[in-house]
């Protein structure tokens, strides 16, 4: 009997840990005697409909693969119709069918595992109408920076980005702290409904330092006056004022602080874009309180920056891909790897890894929770810290060539070479 092949593609955005992941996937599908050809889908379900694949069956180099940043395969925010009959359906059907696809694999986040559910779904509907015929094993594997996706204790990426924020703070600390006149810094950290990576921004506080002075999750309504007045207490006692706030920080009404300075745009989930409340803090103190001010947004690097990547990230990316791949290759549909929390035997932190219902994940996001929300609380502050050193420590591998600078596997170079 023909061997079915294994397809796997990236979907949502990038972090440093992803192709981790993706490396410790194809490295599990290497290992299983069962699977044929093993296919990359380039920019997810859309490389899918265009039959856009690469072939990573002789692939060897997943140490350099885990080490490279944002996604090896490309990415892509398409999101699948809520009706099941729709024709993409029975078209994604035909694009596997045609390479004699046994298991796809799609890693991402939280809108990434709603393409995993509504797929899962559909070819469970199929196999009931056609019990006759083989479908597909449909399979999620975790990833988002955010570190929202529910039944996981913490999400592949996360580690990595909140490493990054935690040391970029504490420099900004220092560099900031130099002029003998009052100032306030105002960081922008990524975060539309969670407030995790604004929770590893301000480690430095929770680690005994003093600062950041002030963190702001978009789980806790943000009163503007409140915070202008925090800011003329904070100056009777320090010169150089750090605030840190989510990019989804919200007023009691629920709406975004600095709606006017949004662009409106909205990604194919509905999400809308939400940079700009950095900014929009700025003018404020600039007018209400016209010391020196700035603002940082920190974009795109809290989730590209390899340097400062997690060494225990990297290992919990890739052997949770591993653990997916494994689950999947067993024949279970319609589930997503999870990274889990265990009591090691020393009493401190050890990953464990599981795999939860898909619909637990689809579409749905994990907040921070009661017991991490009042920042300023010590005993908050200690919860924090234990959650969250586990995450960062360690160097990963790193890669350079001739010019000094990193070495990164780069299969982007490749697309449209479909097979």
């Amino acid at each position: 009997m023909e061997k079915k092949n294994f397809v796997i593609g990236q979907s949502g955005g990038p972090s440093a840990a992803i192709n981790a992941t993706l490396a410790g996937a194809l490295s599990e599908a290497k290992k299983a005697g069962q699977v044929g050809t093993v296919y990359g889908a380039f920019h997810g379900i859309e490389g899918v409909l265009a039959k856009n694949l690469i072939d990573l069956t002789d692939f060897r180099d997943f140490e350099k693969l885990a080490a490279t940043p944002a996604m090896a395969l490309g990415s892509c925010r398409k999101r699948l119709p809520d009706d099941l009959t729709d024709p993409v359906y029975p078209e994604i059907e035909a694009r596997l069918r045609e390479i004699n696809a046994g298991w796809f694999l799609y890693t991402g986040g939280n809108d990434s595992m709603d393409t995993v559910k509504k797929l899962a779904d559909y070819f469970s509907h199929q196999k009931a109408l056609h019990p006759e015929n083989d479908y597909p094993i449909v399979y999620g594997l975790p990833k988002t920076v955010d570190n929202d996706l529910p039944g996981c204790d913490h999400t592949p990426g996360y580690g990595s980005a909140a490493r990054y924020l935690a040391v970029t703070v504490r420099e900004i600390i220092r560099d900031t702290a130099i002029y003998a006149l009052n100032s306030v810094t105002v960081i922008e950290v990524m975060g539309r409904d969670a407030g995790w990576l604004t929770l590893a921004a301000g480690l430095s506080r929770f680690l005994g330092e003093g600062k950041p002075d002030i963190i702001a999750l978009p789980e806790t309504p943000f009163d503007e006056e409140a915070f202008l007045e925090q800011i003329r207490r904070l100056h009777k006692t320090t010169r150089s004022v750090i605030a840190i706030v989510s990019e989804g920080i919200r007023d009691e009404s629920g709406a975004y602080v600095g709606m006017g300075s949004k662009s409106g745009v909205t990604d194919p989930f509905g999400h809308a874009y939400l940079s700009g409340v950095g900014k929009y803090l700025e003018m404020l103190v600039r007018r209400e309180i016209g010391c020196k001010v700035r603002s940082i947004e920190l974009s795109l690097m809290q989730r590209c920056s390899a340097h400062l990547a997690s060494g225990a990230d990297l290992r919990e990316s890739f052997a949770v891909g591993a653990y997916g791949a494994r689950e999947a290759l067993s024949g279970v549909s319609g589930r997503m790897a999870v990274i889990l929390r265990e009591e090691g035997p020393d009493g401190g932190y050890r990953p464990a890894y599981g795999s939860v219902d898909i619909s637990l994940s689809a579409g749905q996001d994990r907040l921070v929770p009661p017991a991490f929300r009042d920042v300023y609380d010590p005993e908050a502050q200690q919860a924090i810290v234990r959650y969250l050193l586990p995450l960062i420590q360690g160097e990963p591998p790193r890669f350079y060539g001739p010019d000094g600078l990193p070495d990164y596997v780069d299969w982007l170079k490749l697309e449209g070479a479909q097979v």
